[in-house]
């Protein structure tokens, strides 16, 4: 699986859920900026960050991997 797919679930969950990214970030215990610098390729997205990301977007983790795996449209 493509790294920039799993960001680009993680945008998607963010639209989709008409989130804001400093509110994602603030519960997942990232900074506005950390987070966006993560998003936009400019800090690397590690593994372990996933399972904050995800309980700050109210999903499971697996759902952003299956999001990145399913086809866009």
């Amino acid at each position: 699986m493509e790294y920039e797919k799993v960001i680009e679930a993680v945008k998607k969950v963010i639209h989709d859920k008409g989130m804001k990214q400093c509110v994602v970030a603030e519960r997942a215990g990232f900074s506005e900026s950390e987070f966006s610098n993560m998003l936009n390729g400019r800090k690397l997205l590690r593994i372990e960050h996933i399972p904050r990301i995800a309980n700050a977007l109210g999903i499971e983790p697996n759902d952003l991997f299956e999001k990145a795996e399913s086809p866009t449209k």
